[in-house]
Order: structure tokens, then C-alpha cells, then sequence
């Protein structure tokens, strides 16, 4: 079999079959609320920066400028050190977030020490803080946080540098403390809003991610217990498929049936039959893990490729296959069987789909095997794409059905690939598999 090349359009590029928490990881949710704080403190400079700048020279409120914006820079060498980190996915435990916390704890009390202590109303922004413990931290972290803020607070009572207001100010203190309040409740209350928002959507995506996976344990428990089912099936036929075999063999060699050449070509097929059936269980075994004493086959990537095309054109003539192998090279690989039946069964489900034409084309992209199939059939509907990969999710309402797509995407899952799907702008839908090289490639000394 030579078939033409693809005359379609190339099969668009999807994310993986995985819900919105599984491209997300439960460590990503503490990366993301790092890189709030990260925010919250530019925030914090800035507002530290222009109040300083309005009560020394805007209000003439004498400050000892030179402590208090080497805090303020303080602050931000420490973000510019947690944006480091970040970059290289660290400081996203519950440890590095209480550490950055108390140190934004030490600035803040810092600032309050030399503007005034408790008599500053900006002391309530260490309420902001305990929130941000509470949300953030684990338990015993975020009573620590209290507790610090807390013996903060009662410091700042006793020891602080008091403000120094001009006489032109001393009549209008009640007001200035009035204002100095109100901005500080408008601040928190405004950060305290922006914060939680963005902090429970990090905690929700990282809810969803946990979902995720307890469904993938679930249906990697359903894979398994239909992998047991099917093994033991496939014990059971190969000793009555053995017993057939002998039977035919024994029936071709007896003087009665060979003289009749009609019963001979019959014979002949029946035992074509077996082997394939035999065949078949071996695949069965193979995929289940018990290969029964055979080593596996080392074969060139182009070869396997074209060998599964060869294979299931021949059992679906009537089907015209687009095939096109692009794959560069030859690169020696395992003939996974597993693999080999998650391709059949990509390839089945697009000719049910459209049983005049399909189209089957490998490529490589980076350190990649690309195999995408595509059909002429009518697409998936938005509630099936969405679904793609769950079992008993089928668009062909029989009993049991549903079954293909979610096999293929929990084998890619075991062998480290992805599944994606999409439907074609021109009509049908393309199903993309894409599988790490190093997935299926022979161990190094062994050739094809």
C-alpha cells in the first residue's frame, strides 16, 4: 500500500485532554500567591515613598528620610530577590511564604518606629498581614504571625520616634489623624479585596488540580480492572484458539478434505483466521505486561510507523488512507503493542466517523513523535471536546460505547505523551497524538 499525501489542511494545535487544574500544579498555586506579595510590596513602596514625600515636603512634618527610605529599599532588594526565585521555582513553600511574611512584618514596624509608633494610623496595616497569614500559612504559621504582629503593636505603644508637626499644623492634629485613618482603612480594605480575590483563585485552581487527579486515579483504577478483565479473557481463548489450530492442521492433512481443493482454500482461510486471533491475544498479553518469554521487537521508527498503516489497511479496504510518515531518520524503537493499539484505535474511531476517507500522518517536533488523525465525518460537539478521554463518552449512543478515546488517553498518559482534539475548519475533526521519543526509543547498543 502507497497512498497519496495529505491534501488537508495541517491539524491544529491543541492543549492536552486535562482539565484546567491539571495544567496547573499544586505548586504553582504557592508560586502564584508568592508572586502576590511580590506585587503587594511594590505596591507598599510606592505608597511608603509618596506618603514620606507628602508629610516631609507637602506637609512639613519633619522625618528622618535617609532610615526610612533605606527600608523602603530594603523592601526592594527583597523583591527583586523573591522575583529571582520565582524565576527559578523557589520560595513556594510554606516556609519561604512565613519568611517573607515576618520580613515584611520587620519593614512595616520599621516604618512605624520612625514615623510616629502607635500614634501613626497606618498601624492598622498589620492587619493586612494577619489576614494574609491566615489565608496563606499554615496554621502554627499563620498563629506565629499574630503573635509577632501582636508584640509589634505593643512595642510601638512605648518606644518609637514621636512626629514632629510644624506649629502651623498643631490645631488641625485631630484631622490629620482623622484623614491619616480613613486612608489607611481605604488602603487595607482595597488590598484586602484585590488580594483575596487573586488568592482564591489560586487556591480554587489548585482545588481543581486535586480534583483532577483523584479523577485520574479513578480512571486509572477503571484502566486497570479492564486490563485484568481483558488478560484473563485472553488466557482463556488461547487454549481453545490452540486447539482449533491443531484441529485444521489435522484436517488439512487428511486424504478426504485435501483431494477437495474448494475445502483446502476454506481450510486455509479458517487457519488465517486463528493466527490472527492468536495474534490478537498475544497483543492482548503484551499490553497487560506478560509478553510469555518473547523479547521485544527493535524496529526503525519509519518501519513501525509504516507497518501499523500496512496493518490496518489491510483490514479496512474499503477505506481510503491518506498516509504521510514525515518522521526524519530512522531512530530504532520498541514496537510497542501497546502503542501500536492506541493508534488502531484512533484510526478505528475516525473511520466510523467517515468510513470514505481518513487521513493518518507522522512527524517529529523537537524530541517528539507527532501522530495526528484526521477524518471527514462530522466533528465533535462542544460538550464531546470538552469530555474527550472520559469513559462511556461516546457520540454513537450504544451501550458500552465510549471506551476508545479513553483507553487511548490513558495509555498516552502511562507512556508520558498527550492526546488532544479539535474539529478542522474545512469539516471532520483531527485527533493529535504526541508521545516522547524517549517514551518507546531502543536502549542504547540495540539497532533495529
Amino acid at each position: 500500500m502507497r497512498i497519496a499525501p495529505l491534501a488537508r489542511t495541517a491539524p491544529p494545535s491543541m492543549p492536552p485532554l486535562t482539565g484546567d487544574g491539571a495544567t496547573r500544579s499544586i505548586g504553582d498555586a504557592g508560586r502564584r500567591n508568592m508572586l502576590q506579595l511580590v506585587q503587594l510590596r511594590w505596591l507598599a513602596v510606592g505608597g511608603q515613598v509618596s506618603a514620606i514625600l507628602i508629610a516631609q515636603f507637602g506637609l512639613g512634618v519633619e522625618l528622618p528620610l535617609g532610615p526610612m527610605l533605606g527600608v523602603a529599599s530594603a523592601t526592594l532588594l527583597l523583591n527583586l530577590a523573591s522575583i529571582i526565585l520565582l524565576r527559578n521555582r523557589v520560595g513556594t513553600s510554606n516556609g519561604s511564604l512565613f519568611f517573607a511574611l515576618i520580613l515584611d512584618v520587620a519593614s512595616l514596624t520599621a516604618q512605624l518606629y520612625l514615623s510616629g509608633g502607635a500614634t501613626n494610623p497606618f498601624m492598622w496595616l498589620y492587619l493586612l498581614q494577619v489576614v494574609l497569614g491566615a489565608i496563606l500559612l499554615d496554621t502554627w504559621s499563620a498563629i506565629v504571625i499574630v503573635m509577632v504582629t501582636s508584640l509589634c503593636f505593643a512595642a510601638l505603644t512605648f518606644i518609637y520616634r514621636p512626629l514632629n508637626f510644624p506649629p502651623a499644623l498643631a490645631d488641625h492634629r485631630r484631622l490629620i489623624d482623622t484623614a491619616g485613618a480613613w486612608a489607611c482603612f481605604a488602603l487595607v480594605a482595597m488590598l484586602l479585596v484585590l488580594l483575596i480575590t487573586r488568592i482564591t483563585q489560586n487556591l480554587r485552581a489548585r482545588d481543581a488540580n486535586l480534583a483532577n487527579l483523584r479523577q485520574q486515579a479513578v480512571e486509572e483504577d477503571h484502566i486497570v480492572r479492564m486490563g485484568l478483565l481483558a488478560s484473563g479473557a485472553a488466557h482463556e481463548l488461547g487454549t481453545p484458539l490452540a486447539s482449533l489450530a491443531v484441529i485444521l492442521g489435522d484436517w488439512k492433512r487428511m486424504p478426504a478434505l485435501a483431494a477437495d481443493p474448494d475445502l483446502v482454500a476454506e481450510i486455509g482461510e479458517m487457519q488465517a483466521e486463528v493466527q490472527r486471533c492468536k495474534a490478537i491475544v498475544t497483543g492482548v498479553l503484551l499490553a497487560a505486561g506478560e509478553a510469555r518469554g518473547e523479547a521485544p521487537a527493535i524496529t526503525g521508527m519509519r518501519r513501525f510507523l509504516d507497518g501499523i498503516a500496512d496493518d490496518w489497511h489491510a483490514a479496512h479496504m474499503s477505506t481510503v488512507l491518506d498516509y504521510r510518515n514525515a518522521f526524519p531518520g530512522d531512530l530504532p524503537v520498541v514496537a510497542d503493542p501497546a502503542l501500536k493499539q492506541v493508534i488502531f484505535n484512533v484510526l478505528d474511531n475516525a473511520a466510523e466517523s467517515s468510513p470514505a476517507w481518513i487521513a493518518f500522518n507522522a512527524s517529529q517536533r523537537g524530541d517528539a513523535l507527532i501522530i495526528a488523525v484526521q477524518d471527514a465525518g462530522g466533528g465533535f460537539s462542544p460538550e464531546r471536546l470538552e469530555r474527550i478521554g472520559k469513559p462511556y463518552e461516546s457520540s454513537k449512543g450504544r451501550l458500552g460505547g465510549g471506551l476508545g478515546l479513553f483507553l487511548v488517553v490513558n495509555v498516552m498518559r502511562k507512556l508520558g505523551g498527550t492526546v488532544s482534539a479539535a474539529n478542522c475548519a474545512n469539516g471532520g475533526a483531527v485527533v493529535t497524538l504526541t508521545l516522547p521519543l524517549a517514551a518507546i526509543a531502543a536502549p542504547p547498543g540495540r539497532a533495529a
